[in-house]
């Protein structure tokens, strides 16, 4: 599975860091939306960098987007971040929806870095680029 990331969103490194602690199979692998991998595939699931309000998960020929994308990372990740699957019986319009206003605020809250982040040595190889 990839994860398709604004690396210059704070809110966003922060997840991917909490990621890179809790992904104990290594599961997960990254790229930013800054890169060229990750505009490729965020261009295979139709979307495009400016304006964008989600973040993407990529499993072979299948993606997801907002609260779906999540929900699928927590489930993988195991353990008691499965008991976040309850979520999905919150309708969907209402949890993207919240999601969407997250994102839309994500740099005035969170903040935004000039420089993309850089992965920890001992997780690089998880970085597409």
């Amino acid at each position: 599975m990839v994860l398709v990331f604004d690396a210059q969103c704070l809110a966003c490194d922060g997840w991917v860091k909490f990621l890179l602690r809790h992904d104990k199979k290594q599961a997960l692998r990254f790229a930013s939306i800054q890169g060229v991998q990750g505009l490729a595939l965020l261009r295979r699931a139709g979307l495009q960098v400016d304006g964008l309000q989600t973040l993407l998960l990529v499993d072979g020929d299948r993606s997801w987007q907002h609260t779906a994308a999540i929900l699928r990372i927590l489930h993988a990740l195991g353990g008691v971040w499965r008991l976040a699957w309850l979520a999905w019986l919150v309708p969907a319009p209402l949890r993207d929806a919240l999601y969407r206003w997250l994102a839309r605020n994500r740099y005035r809250w969170f903040g935004r870095s000039e420089t993309c982040l850089l992965p920890p040595a001992d997780a690089a190889w998880r970085f597409l680029d």
